[in-house]
């Protein structure tokens, strides 16, 4: 198992027990679809009662292929880990049942405990097969998002399975599934915690020095022209973790008061001094 980090497969573990857990507690206990393999899945189970855990895992076989061939050697072993743990969960959980008269309450928590589910599972390097898969790959040679990219497989899914729901079941899904997107996102932005400040002032030597110094931070200096004055001014730039924007900000309005500075969030950064993910890359 050399490479290969122990925590990932701790956390796929727990990530697809949560998923499993409100597929099951929450999808399959109320007639709430879902999206993706799994949602066929549910889908079959319903319909013919056949079990989730083993459909979802025969269904995976085809795309488990198609991430070894595209996302590699390391994402698909930690897919057919995620793959096994769902469908063992699937199966272990399958009793546990809340059906509810409040279908809307049931799809909101579906979507949020599937969505942290899958979330963890994403940002650890693995996913559940079926459309995880489909979903990695277009994020990796396109940039989309995770979470969008499996909304959109997923309403077609959810199309498929008004063959056997209600109109108003298939909307309830949707609002899980919509829901558990989000979810995803957010899980996975939290991977992602960097700030982008950048700085005009007139004291940006002694401001630079300082963030240097006390902060460990390297910071670029940039030349920016006003567009009103025509003054020529340096602008800094840095990127620091979410938790030391404060930091930053004493210690600029700390030398200069009248300073501008402006805070965006940086959805991604690849570079020294962050941290390593489980494919090599440097992370927040």
């Amino acid at each position: 198992m050399k490479n290969f980090k122990i925590i990932n497969f701790g956390a796929i573990l727990l990530g697809s027990a949560v998923m499993a857990f409100g597929i099951n507690y929450f999808n399959i206990a109320n007639n709430l679809a879902e999206g993706g393999v799994t949602g066929v899945s549910i889908l079959l189970k319903l319909m013919l009662d056949w079990d989730p855990g083993l459909t979802s895992f025969i269904i995976n076989f085809p795309l488990l292929v198609l991430g070894w061939m595209v996302l590699g050697r390391k994402s698909v072993i930690y897919t057919v880990w995620g793959t096994a743990c769902l469908s063992a969960f699937l199966w272990l959980f399958g009793s546990m049942r809340f059906p509810t008269d409040d279908i809307l309450l049931a799809a909101l928590f579906a979507g949020v405990t599937v969505g942290v589910g899958l979330g963890i599972v994403f940002r650890f390097g693995g996913t559940t097969g079926g459309l995880d898969i489909i979903a990695r790959v277009l994020h990796k040679y396109f940039g989309w998002k995770l979470g969008r990219t499996m909304f959109i497989g997923d309403i077609l899914v959810i199309l498929v399975s008004l063959i056997h729901l209600s109109l108003q079941q298939a909307m309830y899904t949707v609002v899980a599934v919509f829901v558990a997107t989000r979810i995803v996102d957010v899980v996975q932005d939290a991977a992602y915690s960097a700030r982008a400040v950048t700085i005009i002032s007139s004291n940006y030597e002694a401001i630079a020095k300082k963030i240097m110094g006390e902060m460990g931070r390297g910071v670029t200096v940039l030349d920016g022209t006003g567009a009103y004055t025509n003054h020529v001014r340096k602008v800094l730039y840095i990127v620091v973790g979410r938790s030391e924007v404060v930091k930053v900000k004493n210690l600029v309005t700390g030398i200069d008061p009248a300073a501008f500075i402006s805070i965006a969030v940086a959805s991604e950064v690849l570079g020294e001094g962050f941290t390593l993910d489980n494919n090599g890359k440097t992370l927040t």
